[in-house]
């Protein structure tokens, strides 16, 4: 299926030839066309190239008017104010592109892919081996999830990359304490749920981490267990794979529950780059980019310094020959670059990280490692708050445990599917309840632009009424449930009839669809998705107040109504999709 022009593009097209054949040194302007409350377009590129052309604008737009061809796509086009141009779109052109969009039988609703997709790699959802996944875990998932989905849709090749925190010298005092009590791992031949796995690891951490304070002669071993895993000791490397599959099973049970695909091979912790670290400071010494300094390997940077004036360095390798963040992020990106082929390198990581991203990013530049050809962003996420505005904290001060906040959110929206239900089984009330919750959680992520906080707010997020999911899924269920009851009488497009206004608006922002999934790729911002969908819905309640579907006039419209309801299903079914949420079929 060959992808569809959407009606902008088309009528920016038009507009252009217009400019081009009026003024001859005009031919890459841009009309600068945005949707307009006045007409169905505006443009507005007419008043920047008369100051540039030294012309009156209104004498200007009134001379490309009279270049644009009118008829099948353009209905009117009229010069406003002081050079502006109102275009509206002929009925026909909005049904006609819509019916061209429903025929896409791959489901994409003939958006197109881009023309010379890249590699990006993207890092995302980082938990921690043998720590609970707390709140501050939640975006680096939800925002990393959706990303993908946007730029795996637009043709982008995605690796995914998930750099746990498996590294490092918190391990000697786990590793040491299961040596000398080997069975605390061990599983009778039952399946371990992930609340099981957690629970053993956080049983093992505690009794692991009071020995160490209390026995100075368990520190000491525990210290030298540290060594041991760093020079690679088998038995030492063997016991430490044991925290990492027990670690695992857990976060794949947190991962299902969020409803998010995170595969094995995908996860490459710290560890995954042990082998390259003392090449990556070799590599940074050899080329002057990293001194050493009291001992310490470090990169100075003009523009960063410390309260007290003094430059503060990024530390590759400290004075005792150990490796921080640092030399692991540099070796990452080794990796990345030359072995993944990477053009494009995304880190959704708290804000609060901002300052190591930048130093880490100018040091792979210095080294040639980054640059024209390859090119790394940190997507930095703002703060989940408290309904206080507070950062998220449970009564006791503790930070909230991700399980119990994603079961809280799928009881709420269990509750609210439970009151509208009519016709679900308790199995389905509680299958919608899970995807009504999940999707609560991550809408409200997701419609937010991701450098703000954002509050966490159950009562708000489980709404029927707002930018909320559950509006939007509603929506979605409602539509399906008109086309069960049309029966015999199939969608179909009817380009000859006229549209009401409500359908007019609800086509031409259905239309929309393809740009916006461009935009919010091409920016990593799944925000500008979800404010689309929101007004595609809201323009779907106004359409279903003000014109009857299966009540409607004719046959014909009747027909093209149940068309413009199935084209706003699909486009909210797809939508949803790419910000990980479930639209089910009833409600």
């Amino acid at each position: 299926m060959a992808s569809v022009t959407s009606l902008s593009d088309s009528v920016q097209q038009h507009l252009a030839s217009a400019l081009s054949a009026t003024l001859p040194e005009a031919a890459d302007a841009d009309p600068l066309l945005r949707r307009s409350d006045r007409a169905d377009f505006q443009a507005n590129g007419i008043l920047a190239l008369a100051k540039k052309a030294k012309a009156n604008p209104r004498e200007l737009a009134t001379q490309v008017v009279s270049q644009v061809v009118t008829g099948d796509l353009i209905e009117d086009v009229e010069v406003s104010g002081p050079g502006f141009l109102n275009i509206t779109i002929a009925d026909k052109a909005i049904t006609g592109n819509l019916a061209a969009r429903y025929a896409d039988d791959t489901g994409r609703l003939g958006v197109p892919t881009v023309a010379n997709p890249g590699t990006t790699v993207i890092d995302y959802a980082q938990p921690n081996v043998a720590k609970e996944m707390h709140v501050g875990h939640l975006r680096s998932a939800v925002i990393g999830d959706s990303v993908v989905q946007l730029l795996e849709f637009t043709g982008e090749n995605v690796v995914r990359r998930h750099h746990i925190g498996d590294w490092g010298t918190q391990f000697g005092m786990l590793i040491q304490y299961l040596d000398e009590h080997p069975h605390e791992l061990d599983h009778k031949d039952t399946q371990v749920t992930g609340e099981e796995a957690m629970s053993n690891l956080d049983r093992l951490y505690k009794a692991a981490r009071k020995l160490f304070d209390s026995d100075e002669e368990f520190k000491t071993r525990a210290r030298r267990r540290v060594v041991d895993l760093q020079a690679g000791d088998p038995h030492t490397l063997a016991m430490w794979q044991k925290f990492v599959d027990e670690s695992k099973i857990y976060f794949f049970s947190v991962f299902e529950k969020l409803d998010m695909e995170i595969r094995d091979p995908d996860i490459v912790g710290e560890s995954g780059y042990n082998d390259m670290l003392a090449e990556t400071c070799r590599l940074l010494e050899d080329s002057g980019v990293a001194v050493r300094s009291e001992g310490a390997l470090c990169v100075f940077f003009e523009d960063i310094k410390g309260p007290d004036g003094k430059p503060v360095p990024l530390i590759v390798q400290k004075s005792d020959g150990g490796y921080g963040y640092a030399a692991t992020d540099l070796s990452a990106i080794r990796d990345r670059v030359f072995n993944l082929k990477a053009h494009t390198l995304l880190y959704v990581v708290d804000a609060r990280q901002a300052l190591h991203f930048r130093m880490v990013f100018e040091t792979a530049r210095r080294a040639g490692w980054l640059g024209d050809h390859v090119k790394a962003h940190q997507l930095a996420f703002g703060t989940v708050l408290g309904k206080d505005g507070k950062p998220f904290k449970t009564r006791e001060g503790e930070t909230v445990r991700l399980v119990d906040l994603l079961d809280e959110a799928i009881e709420r929206a269990s509750a609210v599917v439970r009151e509208k239900a009519q016709d679900l089984s308790e199995e389905e009330i509680a299958e919608r309840g899970a995807q009504v919750g999940i999707g609560a959680v991550k809408y409200a992520d997701l419609s937010t632009s991701a450098n703000r906080d954002y509050k966490f707010d159950l009562d708000q997020m489980v709404s029927l009424n707002g930018d909320t999911s559950v509006y939007l899924q509603y929506a979605y269920a409602r539509i399906q449930s008109i086309l069960r009851k049309a029966g015999e009488v199939r969608p179909a497009a009817h380009p000859e009839l006229e549209l009401a206004d409500a359908e007019r608006a609800l086509g031409l922002h259905a239309d929309a669809f393809a740009e916006t999934v461009r935009e919010a790729a091409a920016e990593y911002a799944p925000h500008k998705l979800a404010a689309y969908l929101y007004q595609l819905a809201s323009l779907y309640t106004t359409f279903y107040d003000k014109c009857p579907v299966l009540k409607a006039e004719t046959p014909e419209q009747v027909e093209n109504r149940l068309f413009l309801c199935d084209v706003t299903a699909r486009t909210l079914h797809q939508g949803m999709a790419l910000l990980g949420i479930r639209t089910p079929e009833k409600l």
